[in-house]
Order: C-alpha cells, then structure tokens, then sequence
C-alpha cells in the first residue's frame, strides 16, 4: 500500500467571523471590552487575596488560581482574534498553531481539575465543617492546586505530539478563531483511530470522573443542608456553594454543547459561538459571580479602597 505523503503545510487561515464582514468592528469593541473587563477583574481578585489576610482561606486560594488560570486561557485564545480583526491578518504558523492548541487544552484541562479541588473544599466545608481547617490546610490545598496544573499540563501532551504530526490535504482555513483541536482535525487526511481512541480516553479521564466527583460532592452537600433545621442556616450553607454551582454550570454546560454532540451535528457557526462563550464569558464572570455574591471579598475590597482613599 502506497504511503501517503504529508503536504506542506507551514500556515493556517483563521477564519474567524469573517463570514460576518458588517458585525467586524462590532465584534472587535465587544471582545475588545470583554477581554480587558476579564483580565482586570481577574487582576484585582488575585491581588485582593493576597493583600488581604481574611481572604487567606482554601477557598480564595483555589479562587485565585482560577483566576490566573482565566487571564492565562483568555489571554491565549483572544490574542489571535484580536490581532485578525485588527489588522485583517489572519495568518499563523503551524508551530505557533499547535503552540496556541496545547496551552489552550492544557489550561482547560486544569481547569476541569480546580473545578474538582474546590468541589471538595466544599463538601468538606459543609459535610465536615469541625474537621475542615484540619483537613483542609495549607498542604492539602498547595497539593491539590499542584497536582491539578500538573496533570493538566502532562494530560494533553499525545494530543499535541499527535497533532504535530497530522497531514493536511483538505486546505489550509481552519473555520475558527483560534486553534480548535475539532477544527484542525477536520483538514487532516491522516488516521483518525489513535486520535479518537485518545479523544475518547480524555473524555472518560478529563471529563467524565471530575463531573462524576463534583456531582458526588454536591450530592453529599445537598444532603447535610437538606437536614439543617433552620432556614437561615440552610440558606447560608447554600450560598457558600452557590457561586462554584454556577461555574460548574457555566464551564460544562458551554463545553458539552460545543464538543459532545454527534459528527452529523457539527456546526462551525454554532461551536465558534459556545467557544467564543467560555473563552470571554465565562473568565469575565467568574471573578464578578465570585465577588458580588461574596460578603469577605466585598468588605475586604471597600476596605482596601477605604484605606487608598485614606492615604491620599
């Protein structure tokens, strides 16, 4: 059997929007904007926490993370947007395509496992609240933040040595703005078996058991507040636990619709929406969800702002 040759392929063309040229300019504002509200309200949450000593808690911590984790995803994936629709060149390398794809996996990976760390925080703050500054201690937190960059990291290198060496013969546009593992695939002609067996095993590994665990976790936390007697107490067990809720909605829900639906039912236009939703949306209200529903991340922020105004 003859062995087929691999094209040379050296850049791609991100199509971005381009198939909407009147919305160009209304689009460039809007991720303008989102972009910059994302990264200063990350910004401000992570210096927040570290120059404030009530926020010295489990909690904040793995906050903080997640948010230096936002800046980083966001920074990566809206870079090439942004410098397509500003200076109409959409052009990049395939090295620097398959750069921008192995942080942008690997930063979703490890996002999934925060997600999972702060799902048990929880439980153990609400299931376990005697024992939770015992369990829950520096160490613990430090290994579980540490554990999930790691592993989020290694998890998506056979993806990136599998993608580096795909052969493209089906052009050279990827239909997205920036590189989409499905988007770049789409062009490739070589042997899809590895990469869907892969897919799949991250799926089961990445996906499944982090959802499996934090579902658990809130199981077990729906549970202990069911039987609290008082209302009051019901309620401000709930609200601890409420704004990580959300984000777990928001981060999964976005994911499924883009990456779990059937090959018939693949749609760029659709898929470059949910993208383009927790790439900007999605890093823009974690740290607005996180604080505006908080009263320590409040009381520290008026505090500090109390004290700015003070010294001048």
């Amino acid at each position: 059997m003859r062995k087929e040759n691999k094209t040379s392929v050296t850049e791609f063309i991100l199509l971005g929007f381009s198939d909407h040229p009147h919305l160009q300019l209304f689009i460039s504002v809007i991720v303008s904007l989102i972009f910059l509200i994302s990264v200063l309200g990350n910004m401000v949450f992570i210096m927040l926490v570290c120059a404030e000593p009530h926020l010295q808690k489990p909690m904040y911590f793995f906050l903080s993370n997640l948010s230096f984790l936002d800046i980083c995803n966001t920074s990566i994936t809206l870079s090439t947007l942004l410098h397509g629709l500003v200076t109409r060149n959409a052009l990049i390398s395939l090295s620097l395509c398959i750069t921008q794809l192995h942080f942008f996996m690997s930063l979703t990976s490890t996002e999934f496992l925060l997600l999972t760390a702060m799902a048990y925080d929880r439980y153990v703050a609400i299931c376990n609240p005697l024992r939770y500054v015992l369990i829950m201690n520096r160490r613990t937190c430090i290994l579980l933040a540490f554990a999930s960059w790691i592993l989020g990291f290694l998890d998506v290198i056979p993806h990136t040595v599998l993608a580096s060496q795909l052969s493209f013969c089906k052009g050279n546009e990827i239909n997205h703005f920036f590189c989409d593992f499905e988007a770049l695939i789409k062009l490739s002609c070589s042997d899809m078996h590895k990469i869907e067996i892969l897919i799949f095993s991250e799926g089961v590994y990445l996906v499944f058991i982090p959802f499996a665990l934090t579902l658990t976790s809130y199981i077990y936390i729906i549970s202990s507040i069911l039987k609290i007697r008082s209302a009051k107490g019901s309620l401000k067990a709930f609200s601890t636990c409420s704004s990580h809720l959300t984000v777990v909605i928001l981060f999964y829900g976005s994911l499924i619709c883009v990456y779990m639906n059937p090959t018939s039912a693949y749609s760029p236009d659709r898929d470059k929406l949910f993208s383009l939703l927790y790439t900007t949306l999605i890093p823009m209200l974690n740290p607005i969800v996180y604080s505006l529903r908080n009263v320590e991340v409040k009381t520290a922020l008026i505090r500090i702002i109390n004290i700015k105004e003070t010294s001048l």
